[in-house]
């Protein structure tokens, strides 16, 4: 199989691609610290999407490919944010709840 010859096409695909990687954890973040809860979030799941990002960036840097390693990292960052808060919610204790007693 014959490469495809690198066009502007491709490349804003690339980017398009990586822009929509990088903001897909946004609003997962800005969920978990609103609601100061991350008990829905797999640390498993982030634990390994936190390497394979890693992975990705260290692949993009051996093959010097920095716009792979720059939005790598941002990737990278994001899920590292992810699985810290989870960490940091799941540590903290939590409040207890107060029955109301009518008098």
């Amino acid at each position: 199989m014959v490469p495809p010859t690198y066009t502007p096409l491709i490349e804003a695909l690339g980017g398009l691609a990586a822009i929509c990687s990088m903001v897909s954890f946004t609003p997962q973040i800005m969920k978990i610290w609103r609601d100061k809860d991350a008990t829905a979030i797999s640390s498993r799941m982030y634990f390994i999407t936190v390497l394979g990002f890693a992975q990705w960036t260290t692949y993009g840097a051996l093959i010097d490919s920095w716009p792979l390693v720059l939005s790598n990292l941002v990737c990278l960052s994001l899920s590292a944010g992810i699985l810290i808060l989870k960490w940091w919610y799941s540590n903290r204790p939590q409040p207890q709840a107060t029955a109301y007693v009518r008098r």
